[in-house]
């Protein structure tokens, strides 16, 4: 059998190993049931119990609200990028969008399917290499809800705290690729949805909180699969969810409570996170796309002075057995993606590797 070696893919990602651990153990009979987790009915006892620890242990985690509702659906957080508004967003209103991505621009290209859209802030001038704030920011008159992607995973920048939402609007957040890495006041929010691929398990499931009063009605006649209130009330199982994503999301939370809780994640996830930094900062061999104040703790992204040692610099690391760095085709370069349950060590040995390219290979860039 091959040993596993560091995975930096920016999703689906590394998992808990305890949690990789249980889940073999799992497939095969879960609970003593004498059938795996994969086999059990949605409908069943067994996936009742499922589907209530891995909420529960979700909203402990967060510190979730009873005001606010947990479910999941499939999709991917791509379809949420028209969701959010052919429920939420009347034709005779606006939203405002915060543009810092690829998967906020996404979103944006849904809205005017629906109605009104107001770009608040934008980085897109500078390849999104930093984050709006400040006077950077302006919203529209009166938005219905203000949406901002809390991590942008492609070029490894992040909002250190949620924006100021005008009053009367609430907010909406795509966390996929840092949802529950630190903490979080699940009350300021009205949505938030997250694909579970990067810090919360497998593919195939997202994960929803939101506000359950703004779920009561959509503010437009919808297919009744695309009523959030249908998907909320039936606990996530309106149609037949996949039921192992949210078996192993309620593993994952559960390993991140043994962990000590989102304080512990913040702590350990900056940790590695400037190892890699403090690197960076030290020498001009490579060449950081993300500004200073707005770096990603999950997704570090950098390059070398071309692009043919790009090239070589990946495949070294292959060698090495660091895999998944390559980088977006929107940026390419380098990505070192470094989610929840990426280990400290790999952080350090890819810096080995990163001392070792750049001694070898800095006369020749010169």
């Amino acid at each position: 059998m091959s040993e596993r070696i560091f995975n930096f893919s920016a999703g689906p990602a590394c998992l808990p190993e305890p949690v990789i651990k249980q889940a073999q153990k799992d497939i095969w009979d879960i609970y003593d049931s004498g059938i795996g987790i994969m086999e059990h009915s949605h409908r069943g006892k067994v996936f009742d119990r499922v589907t209530h620890e891995t909420e529960a242990a979700c909203r402990e985690v967060g510190s979730v609200p009873d005001s606010h509702a947990i479910f999941w659906m499939m999709g991917g957080a791509t379809s949420q990028c028209y969701f959010v508004p052919a429920n939420f967003l009347p034709a005779d209103r606006t939203a405002d969008y915060f543009e810092t991505g690829k998967w906020a621009q996404d979103s944006i290209r849904e809205v005017p399917l629906y109605g009104g859209l107001h770009i608040c802030g934008s980085s897109k001038e500078s390849n999104f290499s930093y984050i709006p704030t400040g006077d950077q920011v302006e919203y529209s008159d009166d938005p219905v809800y203000v949406q901002f992607t809390s991590n942008n995973t492609i070029m490894g920048t992040e909002f250190a705290s949620e924006p100021d939402a005008p009053e009367g609007a609430f907010l909406v957040c795509d966390a996929s690729s840092n949802i529950y890495s630190k903490p979080i006041d699940v009350s300021k929010y009205g949505l938030i949805y997250a694909g579970a691929q990067k810090n919360l398990g497998p593919s195939g499931t997202t994960l929803l909180i939101a506000r359950r009063d703004l779920l009561e009605e959509p503010v437009r006649e919808l297919p009744q699969m695309m009523q959030y209130s249908n998907h909320a009330k039936k606990e996530g199982r309106y149609n037949t969810p996949n039921t192992f994503g949210v078996y192993l999301m309620g593993q994952v939370f559960r390993w991140i409570l043994a962990e000590g809780g989102l304080n512990a994640m913040a702590e350990k996830n900056r940790e590695k996170a400037m190892v890699v930094y403090d690197f960076l900062d030290s020498q001009d061999f490579f060449i950081p796309h993300a500004e200073k104040a707005s770096r990603s703790m999950m997704n570090i992204t950098f390059k070398c002075p071309t692009t043919d040692l790009d090239a070589m610099f990946i495949e070294g690391a292959e060698k090495k057995g660091l895999d998944g760095l390559a980088g977006h085709r929107q940026i390419q370069g380098m990505r070192a993606s470094m989610y929840n349950a990426f280990p400290k060590a790999g952080a350090e040995a890819l810096v080995a590797y990163m001392k070792e390219f750049a001694h070898e290979h800095a006369a020749a860039s010169a």
